[in-house]
This record gives structure tokens, sequence and C-alpha cells, in this order.
């Protein structure tokens, strides 16, 4: 109760709202600097000035002077009273000396009307009562000028008595405004939640997007980080390489250098000894004494003189020296090869492929899941029916083919047993030891026997060189190059072996299972671009 009086006591008579920089007349009335200020301009053509609240007049135009106290008293409680809800600012009509808020609206007179006014105002049934409002106009019949009190179903418009009883809405089915309204309101509401409900469902796909976005921009960087990683390392091998090469022609350089200065010292020491007997065979020929000639030895052996080895010894030197090793340099160069077949196993294909077991194919000593993704061997028989399709034995295929395009997969298998996984052509036979993936030329596989590992085609092994530590396998297709490949999911992933061969029919995928165990396709995706050296 003191809260209210005090707020009474602080309410300007001409806004009714809590003081705002409050000022007063000589009469010793407040009010708000900008209310009264208005009054005193409406007072202005007459020349006299009264006070809203007690009529004093003044000659002049009244000074006003600033109520401090009451302006700090006013701020205090409104400090106190964050929630207060000021009156509209819509004015009282009839009020005309000065501006006073109205607090209802009469739809009839089309007037608003201050709390004074309000008291006074016809009670009588025709004068119809609302909020504050400036639209009169628009409650009330364009046609009859009568106030809008029913809703027509029919037309969907609000309508008078008349326009129910005489007009051309004559014989509908009308309501009161109200009822009305609120069978709106009700389909308003019902809308608002199935917008609201779409509003989160459209919140949800977006935040969906985003979180894929920020995934798709975490693995492009991640796949952007191993590409330059990749190609780092390439230019690292290949200027290793380069070096190698260079190291080994300067080195062969070398070693034939020596050789020819060797071989060109031997030369030089023939050339001087054959100088040397020329001279002296000149000299026998110029002598005029026969004695002297025929006295010294044979002729015969001057012309052959053997000098470090002999000829024999310097055609080899220059056999030796005739060119560079070649064959030494391309054994090097064949590293580039080896660089080149490594990137290669680098893959970059469309996706995982999302694998569902064909039950139709599946023998019935092989168990398959309900999602389709895990085969079971079991020695409960099944009971399927006998088909061209099924397998007699430990097998099952895929209901997806492949046709064309790159495709990879994720298969895991229990920690012992053995098993065959690859792909295999519609064709393949279905009955009888040749029906088994690898042991035809329909079938490719990856086999484990025996705790070895090999690689399978029409029958024949391949033995791989290193031991399989992983129970995780990836199988990928590039029908177009003809290329089978399988991988060991480690860490890093690591290249098995690739089967290439002209492909003539679609592709399945195909297990094969001995004793317990499990294999399990993955719908999710590992690294897409690995390189194995």
């Amino acid at each position: 109760m003191a809260s209210a009086d005090l707020k009474d006591e602080l309410l300007c008579s001409i806004c009714l709202c809590i003081f705002k920089d409050p000022v007063m007349l000589r009469c010793g009335h407040n009010f708000c600097r900008v209310c009264i200020d208005r009054v005193l301009d409406t007072q202005d053509e007459s020349g006299v000035y009264t006070c809203p609240e007690c009529r004093e007049e003044f000659q002049e135009r009244p000074a006003l002077m600033k109520n401090i106290n009451l302006h700090n008293v006013a701020e205090r409680f409104l400090f106190t009273q964050p929630d207060l809800v000021e009156i509209s600012g819509i004015l009282c009509t009839y009020c005309v000396d000065y501006a006073v808020p109205a607090v209802k609206s009469c739809l009839h007179c089309e007037a608003s009307l201050c709390e004074k006014h309000l008291r006074v105002h016809s009670k009588s049934s025709e004068h119809v009562l609302s909020d504050p409002s400036t639209s009169l106009e628009n409650r009330k019949c364009s046609v009859h000028k009568k106030i809008l009190e029913y809703y027509c179903t029919k037309d969907a418009a609000c309508i008078c008595v008349s326009c129910s009883l005489v007009g051309e809405h004559k014989g509908h089915q009308v309501e009161m405004l109200d009822e009305a309204s609120e069978k709106k309101k009700g389909k308003l509401r019902n809308i608002f939640q199935k917008l609201s409900t779409k509003r989160e469902k459209t919140e949800e796909r977006v935040q969906n997007l985003e979180e894929r976005w920020r995934k798709a921009q975490e693995k492009a960087s991640k796949k952007a980080e191993r590409v330059t990683a990749l190609f780092t390392d390439i230019r690292r091998r290949l200027e290793d390489l380069e070096k190698r090469v260079l190291s080994e022609i300067s080195r062969q350089e070398k070693e034939e250098s020596l050789s020819i200065s060797t071989l060109m010292k031997k030369l030089e020491i023939k050339k001087d000894e054959l100088s040397r007997r020329m001279r002296h065979i000149e000299e026998l020929c110029n002598m005029t004494d026969p004695l002297t000639v025929l006295q010294e030895p044979d002729t015969g052996d001057l012309c052959d003189p053997e000098v470090g080895g002999g000829d024999k010894d310097i055609n080899r030197c220059l056999h030796d020296v005739d060119d560079l090793d070649v064959a030494v340099i391309s054994d090097k160069l064949h590293t580039l090869c080896d660089i080149i077949t490594d990137i290669r196993r680098g893959i970059y294909v469309e996706g995982p492929g999302d694998i569902l077991l064909d039950v139709n194919t599946a023998a019935n000593n092989v168990l398959i899941s309900d999602d389709l993704k895990t085969a079971t061997r079991t020695q409960n028989n099944q009971n399927r029916p006998e088909t061209t399709e099924r397998f007699q034995n430990n097998q099952v295929m895929s209901s997806r083919r492949f046709t064309s395009g790159r495709h990879y997969w994720d298969v895991e298998s229990s920690e012992s047993g053995d098993w065959r996984v690859g792909m295999c052509y519609p064709s393949i036979d279905r009955r009888g030891r040749q029906s088994y993936i690898g042991d035809n030329t329909k079938s490719w596989s990856l086999r484990r026997y025996s705790n070895q590992y090999l690689v399978r085609h029409d029958s024949k092994d391949i033995q791989l060189p290193d031991k399989i530590s992983s129970n995780r396998v990836r199988i990928c297709l590039d029908y177009e190059a003809g290329q089978l490949s399988f991988y060991e999911l480690c860490d890093p992933i690591r290249h098995l072996h690739t089967f290439t061969a002209t492909i003539t029919e679609p592709l399945h995928a195909a297990l094969c299972v001995f004793g317990r165990m499990i294999f399990k396709s993955y719908g999710f995706s590992y690294e897409l671009f690995v390189v194995d050296y």
C-alpha cells in the first residue's frame, strides 16, 4: 500500500506517468517539463495561462522551476520498480486545453477518454469501450456505420448487426467476434505449433549441415596435409635418387678417367720404345759396313716389342673404358619406377559401399544378421529353400552389384578361424568345390588358411610376404581399370595385393566363412587417400 500511495504522489496529472524532469509552477503544483510546456503552448494564443491542476491564472507565461528533490525521489522510485508499465500514449479527445492520456476508446463516439471523462461517459449498451486506439473508424461497418459485432463464417468478414439482418450477409452463419476470434486463435496456435516444429526440424537440419560442413573441412584439411606430406616425401625420395644416380655417374667417370690415364701412360711408353727402335733401324739402314748390319740381332724381334703386358693388355683396357656401366645406372633408375608404383597404390575412391548380404544366396550353414551386414558360420541348418541362387556351402554374396565406378568397403573378421573375402561374377557356380571364391576364373579372394594369408584366383595362391596383424581389411574396386585391391586396416593402412583383370560382368562382394567366425561390413569411412611404402 505504501508503494502504491507513493506512486500516486509521483504521477504527473497531465500524462499520468511517473514524473520525468519535474518542474513546479508558482502555485506549487508539479508537472513533467514536456507536459506543461505542451499545455502552455496551447494557451499562448489566448494569452491567459492557467495551472492544469488548480486553474490559477497567470498574466504571463509562468517560469518553470526544476524540482530537484522530486526528481531524485521519482528516479529512486523507478529504480526500485523496474517493471512499472506506463500508460498508453493515446490522448483524451475531450481535453482540449492540455494533453491527457486516454485509458479507453468509445467505438460509438469514436473518441478516446481519460479517467475523468470516462466517469461521466454514457453507460448505454451502444457505447462499446475498448483499449485506447487511433483507428476507431476501422471498427465500424463502412456501409451502415455501425459497430462491427459479428463475424460471417461464409464470407470470412466482420459485419455489423444490420449486415446480418438486411445486408448481403443475410442468412449466413455468423458468430460473435470474441467467439470467432478464439476459434481463429486456436487455428493460429495449431499453425504456430506446426511452424515451430518445422522450424526446429529446419534448425536441426541446419545444425547437421553445419556439422557436416565442419567435418568436410576437417577431412579436407587432413587430406591436404596427407597430400602435402606425400609430395614432400616424393620430392625427398626423388632428390635422394638423383643424388645417388649422379654419384654413381661421377664414380664411374673417376674410375674411367683413372683407367684412361693409366692406359695413356702405357701407350706413351710403348710409343717411346717404338720410336727408339725405329731410330735404331734407321741407323742400321744408313750404315755402309755390311758386317755391322749383319751382326745385329734378327729384325723380326724389333717389330714386336712387348712393353707393359703387350697389345692384349692394352686392348683389354680399351674395352674396359669403352662406355659407362649403364646396367648399374639403370638399376638405380628402377627405384623411380618403385616410387611411381607406391604413388599408384594411393587410392582415392567415392566412399564406403553400403554392402548388404543377400539371404537368397546364403548357404544354409551361414547365419545372416537382421541388418544384413553380419555372417556367421553355424551348425544349425537354416532350412532356407533350395534355389539356383543359393550357395551349397559356407558362402554368401552381396545384394548390391557394381557395374562402374570406384568403390570400397571394410570387413571385420573374428580373430580365429579360416575365411575368404573378395568379389565374384553372378555367373559363378553355386555347387561343388569350384564354387568357392578364388577357386575359379569368376572370382578373386583374400584368404586366411591355417594362420597364413594368401590371395587366390583360378585356384592359384600367392603367398603374402607379411603376416596380417589386424582383423580388419578393406576391399577396393576400380571397375573401369579392372583392379581389385586388398588393404590391411592398420595404422598406417597397408597395401596387400592388387588383382588386375578385364572385367566382363557385374561384380558382387562375396564372403566365405569356416568355423565359428563373423564377418561384418561397416558403413563408415576410413582415411581415403593412402600411400603404402
